[in-house]
């Protein structure tokens, strides 16, 4: 799933290349992509692009009406949606329903952009509002780490009275926007921490430590995404990940061997000698299986 990081950079992509452009056509190709239906999507239809904005991980394609009426395009990439930019369209319109098209975008000089999304579980979601707040997603976020407003402070009163594991914690979209799976497994690997550790147990040297943690990885994430062009975001996003789906290779930092915890639907990632102090975590749904 695309994360802050790779977000940004599309951000900064989709600015170069849409601000000013005007828009001819955005087709919805499968039936549940479209989460509006006011304004209707032909309202695109002759508005210039103005703006692109990003809030957490939801993208904003903000664009000017005939009527000077402002539209925001907000596009959620979810776990297997990307966005694929287009120079040129073929002459036949796409068919809806086939493959994983699942809505195109076509502007006035030919150009373009594709979102598809692979896989069986559609989440890709796309919304037309007169206002990004209008979007449930976006109204429920937390601040973004990347603001030059999240500082130490800012970090700590987000933590204060919070009950849960770390993990969980820095996944929460409510309480901080952004941050996903594989960039909390890294955070929490700088910083040394266990994913099950308790929020409510960290010192305040520990919050600090976090924070910078926390910070560094996605600054660093971002720049390496700085100008790479969308269809290689995801490559780069697995090249720079040290522990993060890296399961039986070794920690880049002290050579131990990266253990992982399942779930239903998802797994984490970690090293034992830094995270842990050595003790492997247990793997319950590992557990179960050999019984």
């Amino acid at each position: 799933m695309p994360e802050v990081p790779e977000v940004e950079a599309l951000r900064e992509f989709l600015d170069g290349q849409l601000v000013g452009k005007e828009i001819v056509r955005v087709l919805p190709l499968t039936i549940n992509v479209l989460k509006t239906y006011d304004p209707p999507l032909s309202a695109l239809e002759g508005a210039t692009v103005t703006a692109i904005a990003r809030h957490g991980k939801y993208l904003d394609i903000v664009a000017r009406d005939a009527g000077d009426g402002e539209l925001h395009l907000a596009l959620h990439l979810a776990r297997a949606g990307w966005l694929r930019w287009k120079d040129s369209f073929p002459a036949t319109p796409p068919r809806p329903g086939k493959g994983p098209l699942a809505l195109r975008t076509v502007l006035s000089e030919g150009d373009g952009f594709d979102l598809t999304e692979a896989g069986t579980t559609k989440r890709l979601a796309v919304h037309l509002v007169h206002d990004p707040a209008e979007v449930p997603g976006i109204a429920r976020l937390g601040p973004d780490p990347l603001d030059d407003s999240f500082d130490r402070a800012a970090l700590a009163r987000l933590l204060a009275g919070e009950h849960r594991q770390i993990k969980g914690a820095l996944r929460d979209q409510r309480l901080i926007a952004g941050i996903g799976n594989a960039y909390s497994d890294e955070i929490l690997h700088a910083a040394k921490m266990s994913p099950f550790k308790p929020v409510k147990n960290l010192s305040e040297d520990e919050i600090t430590t976090l924070y910078e943690a926390l910070r560094g990885t996605l600054r660093e994430a971002v720049e390496r995404s700085r100008g790479v062009a969308a269809g290689r975001l995801k490559a780069e996003k697995k090249s720079g990940l040290r522990v993060h789906g890296r399961t039986g290779e070794s920690c880049p930092v002290c050579g131990d061997t990266i253990r992982e915890v399942s779930f239903s639907d998802s797994s984490l990632q970690y090293c034992p000698t830094c995270q842990t102090g050595g003790k492997p975590l247990a793997d319950r749904r590992m557990s179960r299986l050999l019984k």
